[in-house]
């Protein structure tokens, strides 16, 4: 079993040692685009949940696009994209049968 305290070692290359820096850039961007895919779901979800379906369809708008964006990137795979998609349009439609 590896330890937790594992100490990493630094790369001897240069190319390697780019690819480290290039890495370092590459998580933050990802992490971002994460943390901005997160709160446009948590804006579409809590208009729901309030039961505003003007301001959900908005923030479903906005979250769609950032959800295409995330896939086009890679960051998610496309049927994750598509998925998560299908699940706020169905609530944002379940609130108008509900209505």
């Amino acid at each position: 079993m590896a330890s937790a305290s594992k100490v990493k070692k630094t790369v001897r290359i240069a190319s390697g040692r780019k690819r480290v820096r290039q890495d370092v850039k590459l998580n933050a961007a990802n992490s971002a685009m994460r943390s901005k895919f997160r709160t446009a779901v948590k804006g579409v979800l809590k208009a729901v949940q309030a039961g505003d379906k003007s301001r959900a369809a908005d923030a479903f708008k906005t979250a769609q696009s950032v959800i295409d964006s995330i896939a086009d990137k890679g960051i998610f795979h496309k049927n994750k994209a598509a998925r998560h998609k299908s699940r706020l349009s169905a609530k944002i439609k379940a609130m108008a049968v509900a209505a």
